[in-house]
């Protein structure tokens, strides 16, 4: 162990290389149960990485899942797409893909799941060789509370005072290019609406009123406006796609419009989809594949991988 390691290892651990891969059969590595940083007083922060079998590093994909921020969980994607089916179609464009925890709202109020995700960057290009992928290129890519920290992900890189200190830090936490599938955008104008009666019935109480109140509570008028990502927006803002159903009762087709035109206003990259009658996690739409799809493309040629059918060139 050299002098450097060495230092970073003194005391307790603040995170912990990754462990050895598990090859598939289509060459395709798989890190799992990474334990990215520690955050004193909670459980590990974990992510796992799938590289594809290339011959050069891969560009690099971050994928945080959805939950109302009060759940949710790295290994599951929404129900309505297959089992790992955003993890293969990354791989299947020649890109990597990291999948990661982060606290949730009753954990640690924002900008706790902010700095997780930024340790969790921050690792992975701490730990690019090791993993085999390429860091110079990251794309921050989530669903609903996902598609928010997606979005302040590429919004906040200039922003040390979001930073947090956990895990590794100097390595920059800042991507080159965003999805954001229905995620939050503006908590200011966000509707206090409760769930329709037949889903509260089904539903613990903490999750029967808005969530992003958990989010936020507590704290102070300006860290409140820094969880709304709307009040990040600058011209030098990574390229955006946004896909939202217009009929998403839960977070309403205006939040992705009012991110989009923001990003307009200030000058930056922006390109909103519309996905017509299609509620939360695309309920009621019939052409997720095609979703999956468009956003795989977006990412690909943002990050520099030509894509030429279902094949890598």
């Amino acid at each position: 162990m050299s002098t450097t390691e060495t230092t970073e290892w003194a005391g307790p651990a603040r995170f912990l290389p990754p462990p050895p891969p598990v090859r598939r059969e289509d060459g395709a590595r798989h890190f799992s149960g990474v334990t990215y940083a520690v955050a004193f007083g909670y459980r590990p922060l974990q992510l796992d990485v799938w590289v594809p079998d290339t011959p050069a590093p891969a560009p690099l994909v971050v994928w945080v899942h959805g939950g109302a921020f009060m759940m949710g969980d790295r290994r599951y994607l929404p129900e309505t797409l297959r089992e790992n089916q955003v993890f293969d179609a990354l791989l299947d464009a020649g890109l990597a893909v990291a999948t990661i925890d982060y606290r949730h709202a009753l954990e640690a109020p924002f900008p706790a799941l902010l700095h997780d995700a930024k340790a969790a960057v921050r690792y992975l290009r701490r730990f690019a060789g090791e993993l085999g992928v390429d860091t110079t290129r990251i794309g921050a890519w989530g669903e609903s509370a996902g598609g928010h920290v997606a979005a302040l992900l590429g919004l906040t890189g200039h922003r040390p005072d979001l930073e947090g200190t956990h895990g590794v830090v100097g390595e920059s936490s800042a991507v080159d290019v965003v999805v954001d599938w229905y995620g939050v955008s503006d908590l200011a104008t966000m509707p206090r609406q409760a769930p329709p009666p037949q889903i509260a019935a089904l539903l613990p109480e903490e999750l029967r009123g808005p969530p992003e109140e958990h989010l936020v509570a507590g704290l102070t008028d300006a860290t409140r406006a820094d969880a709304s990502p709307v009040t990040h927006a600058t011209a030098d803002a990574p390229p955006f796609l946004l896909l939202h159903g217009t009929a998403d009762w839960l977070v309403p087709y205006a939040q992705s419009e009012r991110l989009h035109a923001a990003l307009q206003a200030a000058g930056a990259r922006s390109e909103l989809v519309p996905v017509e009658g299609a509620g939360h996690v695309w309920l009621g739409h019939d052409d997720v594949d095609g979703i999956v799809d468009r956003s795989v493309r977006h990412l690909a040629h943002h990050l520099g991988t030509a894509l030429l059918g279902d094949r890598v060139r």
